[in-house]
């Protein structure tokens, strides 16, 4: 039996099934999603949820800078510089509730999510 909604057991045992990849793409596919809602959150001037968006896109970047292999060197370097760029802008853009750096940042968060899953693509010989 279900204690609660059988939607969020089954996301949570999608993510508890996840590979290390499979949940790499998942995040960023959040972090495009939410910085998404985020930006119309400010449009509609629901402040509190663009904020609670913004900042669960921030902590996706720094998973992802976290979780970089440290030994695969200037690829580290250059995603990291990446990623903390982007987090940056996105403190900004929380702190200013400001639509045009969100407007800058998201092909960045785009970017990152399409190189991944090109990446993924090409370890499974596609």
């Amino acid at each position: 039996m279900y204690n609660g909604n059988p939607y969020n057991a089954y996301k949570q045992n999608t993510v508890k099934m996840a590979s290390k990849e499979q949940l790499l793409l998942m995040l960023v596919d959040g972090a495009v999603k939410y910085t998404k809602i985020a930006r119309l959150a400010i449009e509609r001037k629901d402040i509190a949820r663009a904020h609670t968006e913004l900042v669960r896109v921030q902590d996706i970047f720094t998973e992802l800078m976290v979780t970089l292999d440290r030994n695969a060197g200037q690829a580290y370097e250059d995603l990291f510089r990446v990623y903390e760029y982007i987090k940056s802008r996105l403190v900004q853009a929380n702190i200013k509730k400001d639509v045009a750096i969100i407007d800058e940042v998201l092909p960045l968060i785009e970017n990152v999510r399409d190189t991944w899953y090109e990446v993924s693509k090409k370890a499974k010989g596609l």
